[in-house]
């Protein structure tokens, strides 16, 4: 599907107009709506790192059905913005059932128009328990206070000389932009694999627990939903197959 505002499609590896290839877009960064709303057209950025996808948790206020699209009035408690998921056809039998006045769970990217903004949507649920509410916010404030630590470490616009380091030692990946994102330790280094995984689907739950076998199953189901709930990976075919974000 076409990127560009009113025709839908997402990009994982959208930039902002006239961002420089190194602040290249990638990952997903927590938001309230008015942060959204409020985002430079440049694109959504935070201590100077770009973001192609943004969550948010809001309340469904309005679904509005159309033969090629399903808009959805969402609001929370900063603010109120539209959000459109672009219909392929065939696709209609597989749209999420959203009830109005119930909370929802949103992952997408933020477009730009004549001074109004909108969100695509790339996947949208339902929220089942209350406490995903309290949640979202805590995980708002938790990627402030990570991007400004990284920033004032160097990560963003600065030497760059640690972080470059960390790259080269992990083979190529980057382990400051785990750390950026709270993972540490087995968290990590499933994250990785999830990364590296070369498939259209993903990697199942079963390969890796293979990997990893010294993580039990019970420990192993608390990181993938830890790091789905962060927006840092997502459920493809299935609820068991897992694939990155920012891949």
């Amino acid at each position: 599907m076409n990127d560009s505002f009113g025709a839908g499609g997402f990009s994982a590896n959208a930039t902002g107009g006239g961002a420089a290839q190194e602040n290249k877009a990638e990952g997903v960064l927590p938001l309230t709506i008015r942060q959204i709303l409020e985002s430079s057209e440049s694109g959504v950025q935070l201590f100077g790192i770009h973001y192609s996808m943004v969550t948010f948790v809001a309340i469904v206020r309005s679904v509005d059905h159309s033969s090629t699209k399903i808009t959805y009035g969402l609001e929370d408690h900063t603010g109120q913005v539209d959000a459109h998921l672009w219909l392929e056809e065939g696709d209609t039998n597989s749209v999420p059932g959203m009830m109005t006045h119930s909370y929802a769970r949103v992952f997408g990217s933020v477009r730009h128009q004549g001074g109004s903004k909108a969100v695509m949507i790339y996947k949208i649920e339902q929220v089942s328990s209350p406490n995903d509410v309290t949640t979202h916010l805590l995980e708002v404030l938790n990627a402030r206070y990570k991007g400004e630590e990284y920033a004032k470490g160097g990560g963003a616009g600065g030497s760059g000389g640690e972080s470059e380091k960390n790259t080269a030692s992990s083979g190529g990946f980057m382990e400051t932009d785990g750390n950026a994102m709270g993972l540490t330790g087995k968290q990590l280094i499933v994250y990785k694999a999830i990364k590296s995984h070369m498939s259209d689907i993903g990697i199942s739950r079963q390969e890796l627990q293979q990997k990893f076998p010294h993580i039990s199953a019970s420990e192993m189901q608390s990181i993938t939903d830890y790091m789905t709930q962060e927006g840092i990976v997502y459920t493809s075919v299935d609820s068991d197959h897992f694939l990155c974000v920012d891949a």
